[in-house]
């Protein structure tokens, strides 16, 4: 079975490789407006079917072809946190998460000629709480601006962040380990088995 990675997140391709998995990339073109996060983990869950989908829909070949695709959503104090559109409203995010917890939710969607298999993994997270200096120091490093919630928990994210609950690659981008049982299922084994 051949593996396609519906995303151009090098978080995702790093864990996926970290494990063993070969596999081709091809970002969705999907568009996530379309869909309401009035309901979070619906709408994030919707969102990662309809990545899946259209790459799966995108490929010339799709016999023995399972496509994985995913997307990441963060609510804090019920207020959905995507990727901040520029500094400012990364300062503005960061303000929130400081000192609070929220939720990260991963929505992972697996499809295939057999059909559609899709969950959310939600983990805990709670922030220090945050000086303006820590904040504009962080956020002039650039790494807040291409990430839900402007922060990145495996980069230099990881100083703002006091605990966590669940899984910690869910916080990255993709909850690997039970990824790896949904793979298995349609047929998809890293290069060592498992």
């Amino acid at each position: 079975m051949k593996l396609v990675l519906a995303s151009k997140s090098p978080r995702r391709s790093e864990l996926l490789a970290g494990v063993g998995y070969d596999f081709s990339i091809l970002p969705a073109q999907f568009d996530e407006s379309s869909v309401s996060l009035d309901d979070p983990k619906r709408g994030v869950e919707e969102i990662a079917r309809g990545k899946a989908q259209a790459c799966f829909g995108a490929l010339a070949d799709t016999h023995d072809t399972v496509v994985l695709a995913a997307d990441t959503i963060v609510v804090c104090d019920g207020e959905v946190l995507l990727k901040p559109k520029d500094p400012a409203e990364a300062k503005e995010m960061l303000k929130k998460l400081s000192g609070n917890t929220h939720r990260v939710m991963t929505a992972t969607a697996i499809i295939s000629e057999k059909g559609t298999t899709s969950f959310v993994e939600e983990t805990s997270v709670c922030f220090f709480e945050l000086t303006d200096e820590e904040i504009d120091d962080y956020i002039a490093t650039g790494e807040p601006l291409d990430k839900a919630g402007a922060y990145g928990v495996q980069g230099l994210g990881c100083y703002l962040v006091k605990k966590i609950e669940g899984d910690y690659f869910n916080v990255v981008g993709l909850p690997i380990a039970p990824v790896m049982r949904y793979l298995k299922e349609a047929g998809v084994l890293p290069r060592k088995g498992v």
